[in-house]
């Protein structure tokens, strides 16, 4: 509960009141959300004592840092845990005036094994989002923002929940520096690299010793591009992962597999191709292709909603700079 502020010749202090079973959870392990806080606005001095905050600083950085703790009070409601990378996403979100943390940091998609997974940008609720309002949907950005497992996330809630009957999960297997003939052992075991990051995004979410028994039963596929070829695929949640490593037959064969009662995810990263020079990514020219179409939507992530390590998202802008000089 907040106070009204109280103005002083140096600044405005405003008292919010945190409900005792929340103090807790709003300060972090080692007050360390409320440190991040302080990062967050150096100008602006907070103080902890019980159950009051007290926030001091400029009328403007105290509105929103009052704002700001009151986002992440709701989020703390929710059960969702508060850390440091909670509260510098809900300062830009709050900064940029994009969305309401709490909606976004809010929204359960599927809770697996003692944990929730979340969107945790705004770029992610939007793609979480577009998957649930369309029957085909593009998740374009670079490495590490969740498009893959967001989508794997509402593949496995789709299943759980009825509204398919099973999972198809697909990638072009293409040559990345190493070539298949070469690689050894049996086919499938040439291939089963190509499709580790799908198993392994799919033990994150399923009972491990479930998965044998779904796949044997064909409940959840996990099978290379090629193998789509001919199909036509009914109650069933789609997955293509690296969409950019398909050519532009590829991309047609696999949107005219779509059946009945059926959603399907594209994922990929336009910048990450790995076909031949002369091969056009299927990838690329799409959008110019379908943008206009109904019940199809694209979503674009970018470096902001990049969710690993934050020297991750400055690789990928330094990469997209050097790339833009290269280009001019």
């Amino acid at each position: 509960m907040s106070t009204p502020a109280r103005s002083s010749a140096s600044g405005v202090e405003h008292r919010i009141v945190v409900p005792s079973h929340l103090s807790l959870a709003l300060l972090g392990p080692g007050d360390e959300v409320l440190r991040a806080i302080e990062a967050g606005f150096p100008d602006v001095r907070i103080h902890a004592r019980g159950d009051v905050v007290t926030v001091h600083g400029s009328p403007g950085d105290v509105a929103l840092v009052g704002r700001l703790l009151d986002e992440l009070l709701e989020v703390a409601t929710s059960g969702a845990t508060l850390d440091r990378d909670v509260v510098t996403r809900s300062v830009q979100m709050l900064r940029g005036a994009t969305a309401r943390p709490a909606e976004v940091l809010t929204q359960n998609i599927l809770s697996s094994r003692g944990r929730t997974i979340r969107p945790k940008t705004v770029g992610q609720k939007t793609y979480v989002d577009a998957i649930d309002a369309n029957t085909v949907t593009f998740g374009i950005g670079p490495a590490g923002t969740g498009k893959t497992y967001l989508a794997m996330a509402k593949a496995v809630q789709a299943l759980q929940s009825k509204q398919v009957n099973r999972i198809v999960l697909t990638r072009p297997a293409v040559e990345a520096g190493e070539r298949l003939g070469f690689l050894p052992g049996t086919l499938a075991d040439k291939i089963d690299p190509y499709l580790r990051p799908l198993y392994d995004a799919l033990h994150d979410m399923v009972d491990p010793d479930s998965i044998p028994r779904l796949m044997e039963s064909g409940t959840v596929e996990v099978a290379p591009l090629a193998y789509m070829r001919g199909r036509t695929l009914n109650d069933a949640f789609i997955i293509l992962d690296e969409a950019q490593n398909t050519s532009t037959e590829q991309m047609k064969m696999f949107l005219t597999r779509l059946g009945f009662g059926s959603k399907m995810v594209v994922t990929g990263d336009v910048t990450q191709v790995d076909l031949p020079g002369a091969t056009t990514s299927g990838l690329r020219v799409v959008e110019g292709i379908l943008g206009g179409v109904d019940d199809v939507q694209f979503c674009r992530l970018t470096s902001s909603d990049v969710v690993r390590h934050r020297l991750v998202s400055e690789i990928i802008d330094a990469y997209a700079h050097f790339d833009a000089r290269s280009r001019g």
